[in-house]
């Protein structure tokens, strides 16, 4: 595997929770060694912080618009109700059967 992915690798694991206590030990090892680690880890860390905001944002999109069809469906079905209990007033009772 390429040296970079590698490292990646090593931020995924830290990031997401993935390691043992052995390997807790070591990232904080290599933290102090490689002064990078700590700057890439925090870009990788506001990246998945953005993905994450950029998913609620997208859920609420569309649960807003499944409400907004759900709403206007009701609307319309009021509006038929009353049309229909309108005529049902208007015409004899004859028409109606």
């Amino acid at each position: 595997m390429r040296p970079a992915l590698k490292r990646l690798q090593l931020i995924e694991r830290h990031l997401l929770g993935h390691h043992c206590a052995a390997e807790a030990a070591e990232w904080q090892v290599q933290l102090l060694t490689d002064p990078e680690l700590a700057t890439d880890t925090e870009a990788q860390r506001l990246l998945y912080q953005g993905l994450q905001l950029a998913g609620r944002q997208q859920l609420r999109r569309e649960l807003n618009l499944i409400h907004a069809q759900l709403a206007g469906t009701a609307r319309r079905h009021r509006w038929l109700q009353a049309a229909v209990h309108g005529l049902r007033r208007v015409l004899p009772r004859t028409l109606r059967r």
